[in-house]
């Protein structure tokens, strides 16, 4: 069965191989706007849909799709990935001293033998950050490493001195809820 992961995050990328070395990536390049009238999750489960569509409609045969996308959310604001380094400096301005969400959901399509079947689930957790100053939030801005990243930080980089606390899985804040996704793909990768 082919594996295909609709994305071109390195993260993703390498908490997929944790679960099968066996995948390609074909990335969506989906429009990620959002719908009006959806809570934050319906949001981030229907854009993580349509990633994976986008990649199973361009191809055939038995396969397995798999979308995800992540979101931080503070208080009801949604922080998607900055603009600039301005913005990334006020994201992580009003993320820091505080606790926050980041939902990760992931849409699963597989086709087996003409039939399909679609998961589409969402795991959320709360990350604690500590006090930052000015000059830490703008050296952390200069690693060039906030750009591409909901919320302007990555867990998993340099920024992890600043985590207090996770309350969640790991994974799913990284990029990819990986014990969702392997309960899934079990029976078709083992």
């Amino acid at each position: 069965m082919e594996v295909i992961l609709a994305s071109g995050s390195p993260r993703r990328k390498e908490l997929l191989s944790l679960i099968t070395k066996n995948f390609k990536i074909i990335i969506s390049n989906t429009d990620e706007n959002f719908k009006e009238g959806l809570t934050i999750e319906e949001q981030s489960k229907r854009i993580a849909y349509l990633k994976s569509k986008a990649v199973f409609d361009k191809t055939e045969g038995n396969r397995i799709v798999i979308g995800s996308d992540t979101m931080v959310i503070k208080d009801g604001k949604f922080y998607g990935k900055p603009k600039d380094k301005k913005e990334a400096f006020q994201m992580i301005t009003e993320l820091q001293n505080n606790v926050h969400e980041v939902i990760t959901s992931i849409c699963i399509l597989i086709e087996k033998d003409g039939k399909i079947e679609k998961y589409n689930d969402y795991d959320i957790s709360k990350v604690h950050i500590s006090a930052m100053s000015s000059e830490e939030i703008k050296r952390w801005i200069d690693t060039g490493k906030a750009m591409d990243k909901a919320g302007a930080y990555a867990i998993q980089e340099e920024f992890s001195k600043f985590i207090e606390r996770i309350d969640g899985n790991y994974d799913s804040i990284v990029g990819l809820p990986t014990h969702k996704v392997y309960q899934i793909l079990k029976p078709y990768i083992n």
